[in-house]
């Protein structure tokens, strides 16, 4: 582990910790009535921010599956274009709200190379083994699969924290393990729900979600959300279009197709981050993470209206499992 990742994960065990107190120190003072109106109305806020975030993602990934089955869209072209111009908006908002951070990072060369190597190692994993599990399963699966990254936060801040689980995480642990075993099996062991190349996906997407969580999260303090996901989707987009050169795979769009692919880029993309984010900085973490649950609720609301993808009752069984487990282990 490199000097800078052992540096954040300490900040993610210490600010776990204060979250907790300051959730507790809250709630004893919404008792007797000493937190503010104006804090409430942050707090609000900022569940709101969250709910929506998380909602505009989940619907994201419906939306990208149509793409790549009805249009039969290359998953890194989408995933190419769609970092690109969320790029051009994080820096076009940033050069707006936070033009002095945005400057000062352009020149710090160190703090270039720090965002160069979380971009490789937590956006663009997480945006091609989401996009995977997508094509490979449909939105409500692959964002479930993705919540099982809250067991990978789980063993880093225990390891961290030199602790081991507590009984409500070991609790959650075996509710993830029996979902993603229904999940995968219907609760048949002889036969595979989902097909091989979706659980591989599915479980680098898990892997992917724990990056996420923890990599960016010094850099993003340090710079900001528009600077940072700015100058990081512009390296991860450019560094892949090098490789792969998405006009050499120029897919054959309609109207409706290239709305979706733009609703996907501001809505999907760039509002669910920045509204996820703002919602952790005004609720907390332990809201956003237990409101975030909204996510593979609208991936499988949308799954099934848009697309007629229909689930068992293993399934839904193994959907809630899952979500319990973020819920006890958040």
């Amino acid at each position: 582990m490199s000097p800078q990742s052992g540096a954040t994960s300490e900040r993610v065990v210490q600010e776990t910790s204060e979250d907790a107190q300051t959730f507790e120190q809250e709630a004893a003072e919404a008792s007797i009535g000493l937190v503010s109106d104006r804090h409430k109305a942050r707090i609000h806020r900022g569940m709101l921010c969250v709910l929506i975030g998380g909602a505009a993602w989940g619907a994201f990934g419906t939306a990208a599956k149509y793409l790549l089955d009805v249009y039969h869209v290359e998953p890194l072209w989408l995933i190419d274009v769609r970092e690109f111009f969320s790029a051009l908006l994080f820096l076009g908002a940033a050069t707006v709200v936070d033009r002095k951070r945005l400057t000062q990072a352009i020149h710090d060369r160190q703090a270039l190379g720090k965002i160069f190597a979380v971009s490789f190692t937590a956006i663009l994993f997480s945006q091609i083994a989401y996009i995977y599990a997508v094509d490979a399963t449909n939105s409500a699966t692959a964002t479930i699969m993705q919540a099982l990254g809250m067991l990978g936060v789980l063993f880093f801040v225990c390891f961290k924290a030199r602790r081991g689980p507590r009984k409500r995480e070991v609790l959650g642990i075996a509710m993830a393990l029996i979902g993603t075993y229904l999940l995968v099996t219907g609760g048949d062991l002889s036969s595979l729900r989902l097909p091989l190349r979706g659980v591989f996906w599915g479980a680098l997407c898990a892997c992917a979600q724990t990056s996420l969580s923890i990599l960016p999260k010094k850099l993003m303090e340090q710079w900001g959300n528009f600077v940072f996901n700015g100058i990081a989707f512009l390296f991860s987009s450019v560094c892949l279009a090098v490789v792969y050169q998405p006009w050499n795979h120029m897919p054959p769009l309609d109207s409706f197709g290239w709305i979706l692919v733009v609703v996907g880029i501001t809505v999907g993309t760039f509002f669910a981050y920045g509204l996820y984010l703002q919602g952790v900085q005004d609720a907390g973490s332990m809201r956003a993470v237990l409101l975030g649950t909204i996510e593979p609720v609208m991936a499988t609301i949308t799954t099934v209206i848009v697309l007629g993808t229909s689930f068992s009752v293993t399934d839904f069984i193994g959907f809630g499992l899952i979500l319990g487990m973020v819920v006890l282990t958040a």
